[in-house]
Parts: C-alpha cells; sequence; structure tokens
C-alpha cells in the first residue's frame, strides 16, 4: 500500500495499530487517541506523530542506506516516507501505520524475511537484481551500516565495525554478566558482530527513552524520571550508567537505551539489557596512558549526591564490586586478543570513579585489587 506521506496535509489520513489493534486515528500531523494507555510512549508525552515517524527511518548518513532507498524505488526520500514505505514497522515493537479504511492485518505487516540485508550491511550491488519487497531495514535506526537477519526462527542485528569496537563490545557484555546485569548477547560472525534481538519477535516492545526523557541525558533527571515508575527502573538504569563510568561509553543517548512494555496492556516491564557499547573501552584504539578520572565520575558523584543512588541500590542488590580477576574473566569470555594489562588499568581507574567503591570498602567488601 502506498501512502501519499505529507502530514501538513489535512487530507492525510491512517490509523496508528500495535498488532491489530487501533490505538489513534491519523489526521494529517495530528493523532486522535483510542487507546491512549497502549500508545509509544512518545506520543503520550508529545502527541508529534511526524517526530515518531521520522525517528524510526534509517539514517540518511549512512550509504547503504541510500542504496537501499535506490533499489526500493523510494521516490520521496525524507524520513516519513522513508518510515512509511513499509507502514512503519519495526522487528522491535508492533507499532505500525494502517492506511485509512484498510483492511491490512498485523500478519501481513511484519517481516518475515529479508533480502537486503547484504545491501544494508556492506554495499553489495547484486541486491540490485532482486525485486522491491518488504525489509525491515528501513527502519534500523543508528549510525552504523547494519542488517537485520533471521537465523532459526529469531533476528540477529549484524553491525560493521573494527576489531577494537567489536572487542569492546563483547568485552562490556561480559564485563556486565560478571556484575549479574542485564546485557544484551553479542557474537562475533563473519567479521562483523551481531547481537539478538532482546524482544524475542516484539513479544515485548522496545521503546528508547526518548520517549520518557527527550534528548536530556543528565543523569539525575533520568534517575528521577524512572524511579517515578518504579524503584527497580531507577535501579536498572543506574546499572546501565556505571557500566557507562567503568567502560567510558562515550556514545550512551537516549536513542540506545529504554524500556520495555507489555504491547497488551502498556506497561512498563523494565529497562532493556544494555546495549550498544561499540563506542566505549578501547574502540578508539589505545593510548599512551590507558585513563585518567573524566566527566563520567564527575556525573555519578552528582547524581550520588543529590538521589544516593548507590544507596537505594545497595539496600536492594549486593554491590557489583570490579577487581582484577573480575576483568580477567571477561576478557578470557570474549574469546579475542587484547593488552590486558591495559584493560586493568582502564577498568579499575573506571571503577574508582564511583560510589560503590566507598561502600564496598565501607561495608569490608572485596578489595579494590586482588592480590
Amino acid at each position: 500500500m502506498i501512502f501519499v506521506t505529507v502530514l501538513d496535509d489535512r487530507d492525510f489520513r491512517a490509523t496508528l495499530m500495535s498488532k491489530d489493534i487501533p490505538l489513534a486515528n491519523i489526521h494529517g500531523r495530528r493523532i486522535e487517541p483510542l487507546q491512549e494507555h497502549l500508545l509509544p510512549l512518545q506520543l503520550q508525552r508529545m502527541g508529534d506523530i511526524e517526530t515518531w515517524l521520522s525517528m524510526r527511518a534509517i539514517d540518511e548518513h549512512r550509504v547503504n542506506s541510500r542504496l537501499l532507498k535506490k533499489v526500493l524505488r523510494l521516490e520521496e526520500k525524507d524520513n516519513v516516507s522513508t518510515a512509511l514505505k513499509f507502514n512503519g514497522a519495526t522487528i522491535t515493537d508492533t507499532y505500525w501505520v494502517r492506511p485509512w479504511n484498510s483492511n491490512l492485518r498485523w500478519d501481513q505487516v511484519r517481516f518475515t524475511s529479508n533480502y537486503f540485508d547484504t545491501l544494508a550491511l556492506r554495499g553489495d550491488l547484486s541486491a540490485f537484481s532482486q525485486r522491491p519487497s518488504r525489509t525491515p531495514e528501513l527502519t534500523n535506526t543508528g549510525s552504523f551500516e547494519k542488517c537485520w537477519r533471521l537465523e532459526n526462527g529469531e533476528w540477529w542485528m549484524y553491525k560493521a565495525g573494527n576489531e577494537y569496537e567489536q572487542f569492546s563490545e563483547l568485552f562490556i557484555e561480559q564485563l556486565g554478566c560478571q556484575l549479574g546485569f542485564p546485557m544484551a548477547h553479542y557474537e562475533l560472525s563473519g567479521g562483523y558482530i551481531k547481537t539478538r534481538d532482546f524482544t524475542s519477535g516484539a513479544t515485548v516492545n522496545f521503546e528508547p527513552a526518548f520517549g520518557l526523557v527527550g534528548d536530556n541525558e543528565d543523569y539525575v533527571h533520568n534517575y528521577r524520571v524512572f524511579q517515578n515508575i518504579s524503584q527497580d527502573l531507577a535501579d536498572q538504569y543506574f546499572e546501565i550508567i556505571l557500566m557507562d563510568t567503568v567502560c567510558l561509553n562515550a556514545d550512551r543517548h537516549t536513542n540506545n537505551y529504554g524500556v520495555l512494555r507489555n504491547p497488551d496492556t502498556g506497561k512498563i516491564l523494565c529497562l532493556a539489557p544494555n546495549f550498544d557499547n561499540n563506542i566505549a573501552l578501547i574502540s578508539r584504539g589505545y593510548n599512551s596512558t590507558p585513563r585518567k578520572p573524566d566527566i563520567f565520575g564527575d556525573d555519578l558523584r552528582t547524581l550520588q549526591n543529590e538521589t544516593n543512588a548507590a544507596g537505594l541500590y545497595a539496600a536492594r542488590h549486593p554491590l557489583p564490586v570490579v577487581t582484577a580477576s573480575v576483568i580477567d574473566r571477561a576478557y578470557a569470555a570474549t574469546g579475542m586478543q587484547a593488552d590486558l594489562n591495559y584493560l586493568r588499568q582502564f577498568v579499575l581507574t573506571g571503577y574508582q570513579q564511583t560510589p560503590i567503591v566507598q561502600m564496598a570498602t565501607a561495608l569490608e567488601q572485596s578489595p579494590l585489587i586482588e592480590p
């Protein structure tokens, strides 16, 4: 079904759906809620359907994005038109847009194959011999070249990157697992890194934190927003930013963390597992000195002073103590080669910036560096 996607045209009409449930009528840029509690959080907060659709579109600056639009015969290449080419559907949630008075169903919209994965990932020009067909790539967001592949009934996202970026992603996953944190699972495959769809085919909806906080990355603001929903969410957010501090993730933004919701009730279940750590750790290579104290420690101290986030966390969870042996186990689990001594210094310097260190010392827990 082809859309006329001029959203400021009052004649544009459609229905926002979740699976086969109508959530809102769309009139131009306006929405008229039908099931407000099931609407995407961003629309509940802002009501701006155009921005919501635009943010679901593939990054137009990716080289392979332009190739995809060409092979799929997109006449209008703006973000809204791109997202709506295949009804605004994605792999990781149940939202989509149904043309007005259409009988289109969810089982006709959701993705069951992808014939343009190699074009999206590595610019494989043989895809130009394929006839246009439904693909999840037009709503596969982010700045790195990537693609979705269906393997043994599960969707996996493949992402391009250099060896340092791939190691950093794998190591941070393993370190988080050592500390008992929920982490997205990563593997190496054919020169790329891949991660399993943590929504299990949209059995839950992933919604970026942007839907709750906009582009405000301030730790205190985010923590309090999550805390107002539940202390569990605030604790899970604390785990993410703790890992960011320990491993120097410089690219945490409000679209690469978020919540998982029940698509049938709208209930927020938990934060999504920690993912997207490929611009952290040694992703930009080795420096002459492993690491110095940085702004991440300053931001965590501000959070602690204003919210006692570490104290509230410690009252409900074992303290995550990072030691040399924890680092060594995470390193071994990656199956890759790196400078282990450098990693130890880097990670322990980051860990020393966290309020967990002082609390662990006060509670006479494990020492920072084991003998």
